[in-house]
């Protein structure tokens, strides 16, 4: 379920809040081979099923950025601020990849609210660590500390 917020302090009020999880989502060879072609990352792992078969992953797994970016469709599913004007990603303080996202693998996201901080008159910046889980995996396939800032009508 998502939590919604209307202001910079019920943002703050919210700190140490866990959020979701979201909706399951299967990483197919098209989405990863879509990464490769936007980021120029032709790396066997990720885009010749034939060799990764005979890898060291058994066939072919997401690219780590490929998993940082999809932080950004999960987290409107665990964090959304209402009554907004605008909102941007910020950046990210820590960046970890765990373990490998296989292709054919279904992953969802979980967080954390770890800060919130007000900006500006009517803005917040918050900092959601994001935990890409990998069904069925000992360890997540990401884990990042995402800032976002937010500004309301």
């Amino acid at each position: 379920m998502t939590f919604r917020f209307r202001s910079a302090e019920e943002a703050i009020g919210a700190i140490g809040r866990k959020l979701g999880p979201s909706d399951w989502l299967t990483i197919d060879q098209e989405r990863i081979n879509l990464f490769a072609q936007a980021t120029g990352d032709f790396q066997w792992l990720h885009v010749d099923p034939q060799r990764a078969a005979r890898g060291p992953f058994g066939k072919t797994i997401a690219h780590g950025f490929l998993s940082l970016s999809l932080t950004n469709l999960f987290l409107p599913d665990l964090f959304m601020p209402d009554n907004l004007d605008w909102g941007v990603n910020y950046g990210l303080d820590r960046v970890r990849f765990p373990a490998p996202v296989p292709v054919g693998a279904h992953i969802r996201a979980s967080g954390e609210l770890l800060d919130a901080k007000p900006i500006g008159e009517n803005g917040v910046q918050t900092t959601v660590r994001m935990v890409i889980e990998v069904e069925g995996g000992d360890k997540p396939g990401c884990v990042a500390d995402t800032l976002q800032r937010y500004a309301f009508l």
